[in-house]
Formats: structure tokens, C-alpha cells, sequence
């Protein structure tokens, strides 16, 4: 197995060198796929070893252009501010030479208190009971299922959901039971309550036909 790491990045200067360690370590390459960083994120990037493409802003398409630039035949697509475990790798391989087509792991945050442990809690049983867990869980695939299912649609949130209910439709998704942890910076600023209930709506107004582009901007005026 060749694995890449694709990452997306906007101004995660603060993340991105911890995030490169992590990645580096399980990784044999890793793509930063930049939306137009101000700051020192695309110098960190290239000083650090990481393969950089460049384009407009948006997850989606974010992580398509970094797929494309990769050339592992497995592809696992990282958050900045998420860290995968040691043992991610043989995990992933021994998903991936079975008959998994791709998947994801279970999700922590980093804050040990009550409120972040049912947050997370919540991510894993949404996860195990749908079959479609998202992009906080570092989604991954075989690079021939990703092309099969035409990759991420370029939208501006829910793209993960999207490409992991067309990738069960392929094949096989699994849920390791390794951990990924996540940082809780953006559950603190937000609100635990806030986030979950706006989560649950947006997904709500989702699977009742509303687009994802109209549902961003609900989304960002609710934040």
C-alpha cells in the first residue's frame, strides 16, 4: 500500500506543523491543498516536505485537487487541527487488503471534560448507526473507489457526507476502532449545545432537499 494524506488548509499556520509531524510519520506522501492562505501556511508547507496545490476555497474541491495531485493507491483525507494514531496505517492497510473499499475511524476531542466526551460520544454513535462516518473521522478510500465515485462534490459543507453515501454504495465502508483526535477549539467557540443542534438541522434541511449552498450560509449566519 501507497498511502497519501491529503490536507486542506486555510490560514492553519498554528496547526499545520503538528499536523505534519503526525501525517508525515504514518504517510508516504503528504498534499496540502491550500484555498488561498494569507498567512504562513503555504511557507510552512514547502519548508516541512508537503506537496502543495494551490486553488479557489472550499473543501470539495479542496480535496479533489489534492487527490489528483497525489499518487498513493489509498487516500486519506486529514483535517489540520486532527491527528491520527500510531497504528492508522495498518489499520488502514488491513481494511484496504480485505474487501473495504475505504472508511474511517472512531473520533476524540482533545479536552477531557464531560461535555467533549459525550460530543464525542454522540460523532461515534451518529457514525455506527448510520454507516457514514464524516470528516472529523479522516475519511479515507482506495484511490480506484474514490475515482469510481467521481471523488468530493464541490460544495461548500456536507461534501463528506455526500462522498462517504456514494462510497457505501460502492462497497464495503468500515469504522476502525482506532481513535483519531480532534481539536475542540471550534466546539469551544461555538457552543457544545449550538453545535450539535445546528449540525442536526443542517443535516435535516439536507436529506429534505435543501441545497448545500444555501444551507452554508445558514450555516455561517447560525455560527
Amino acid at each position: 500500500m501507497r498511502l497519501s494524506i491529503v490536507i486542506p488548509t486555510l490560514n492553519e499556520e498554528s496547526d499545520l506543523a503538528a499536523a505534519l509531524e503526525n501525517a508525515s510519520a504514518i504517510a508516504d506522501e503528504v498534499v496540502i491543498s491550500d484555498g488561498g492562505s494569507s498567512d504562513q501556511t503555504l511557507v510552512m508547507a514547502r519548508d516541512l516536505g508537503a506537496r502543495v496545490v494551490t486553488g479557489p476555497p472550499g473543501r470539495g474541491g479542496q480535496l479533489n485537487r489534492g487527490a489528483r495531485q497525489a499518487d498513493g493507491d489509498v487516500l486519506l483525507f486529514l483535517h489540520a487541527d486532527t491527528r491520527l494514531p500510531p497504528e492508522a496505517r495498518d489499520a488502514i492497510a488491513n481494511a484496504t487488503a480485505g474487501n473495504a473499499v475505504g472508511g474511517a475511524f472512531r473520533a476524540a476531542y482533545d479536552d477531557p471534560r464531560w461535555s467533549y466526551r459525550v460530543a464525542s460520544t454522540l460523532i461515534n454513535r451518529r457514525a455506527q448507526w448510520t454507516g457514514c462516518p464524516l470528516g472529523d473521522q479522516a475519511q479515507f478510500a482506495r484511490r480506484d473507489a474514490w475515482e469510481a465515485v467521481g471523488g468530493f462534490p464541490e460544495w461548500p459543507i456536507l461534501e463528506d457526507l455526500d462522498f462517504i453515501r456514494r462510497l457505501k454504495r460502492h462497497g464495503r465502508v468500515v469504522i476502525l476502532s482506532e481513535t483519531v483526535t480532534t481539536s475542540a477549539r471550534r466546539v469551544r467557540a461555538q457552543g457544545f449545545l449550538r453545535g450539535v443542534l445546528t449540525n442536526y438541522l443542517i443535516w435535516g434541511l439536507y436529506f429534505a432537499g435543501i441545497s448545500p449552498h444555501r444551507l452554508a450560509r445558514l450555516y455561517h449566519s447560525i455560527r
